[in-house]
């Protein structure tokens, strides 16, 4: 079997990697309210540049925290990305979710027996955005849920723990 070749991870979420602060606005949903929290994101190079690891970190006004780690690894037999993702919402990890690139924008879909979560990266002019939609059962169309916008944090900038 072919492998990538070191660094393979790491070259493809170049644009990606490093610390960065911004805010999410959530959108209204049956789960909670419209409302915006701040939010940090760090994408840091792992396993010899095989991987490229991705923590957030969302504080709401209250001070309630969630987070979130994945990672993020080139499939060596099919020319996209894994995405591998576990969250402080209690629920157990998932099965890896296959991500594509898109005119610089990473997409990712992850699927489950109630309906599909999309995900999409994109750095412009050295703003990161990422946003999720959800598409439920029988619906065939994603409502958005969650935009986060973030710039690159100082050199010098706490990473969270």
């Amino acid at each position: 079997m072919d492998r990538p070749l070191p660094g393979s991870a790491h070259e493809a979420l170049e644009a990606f990697l490093g610390h960065w602060t911004g805010t999410t606005q959530w959108e209204s949903t049956p789960w909670g309210p419209a409302r915006v929290a701040t939010v940090e994101l760090t994408f840091a190079r792992a396993a010899a540049g095989l991987a490229v690891t991705y923590s957030y970190r969302h504080t709401e006004v209250d001070g309630t925290r969630s987070e979130g780690h994945g990672v993020f690894t080139v499939d060596p037999d099919r020319p996209d990305t894994l995405w591998y993702h576990v969250n402080s919402m209690g629920l157990p990890p998932e099965a890896p979710a296959r991500a594509s690139w898109l005119e610089g924008t990473l997409t990712m879909e992850r699927r489950s027996d109630r309906g599909t979560s999309r995900h999409t990266f994109r750095v412009d002019d050295g703003v990161l955005t990422h946003s999720a939609g959800l598409r439920l059962e029988p619906a065939s169309e994603f409502t958005p849920f969650m935009t986060s916008t973030c710039r690159r944090a100082a050199a010098d900038a706490a990473v969270p723990a």
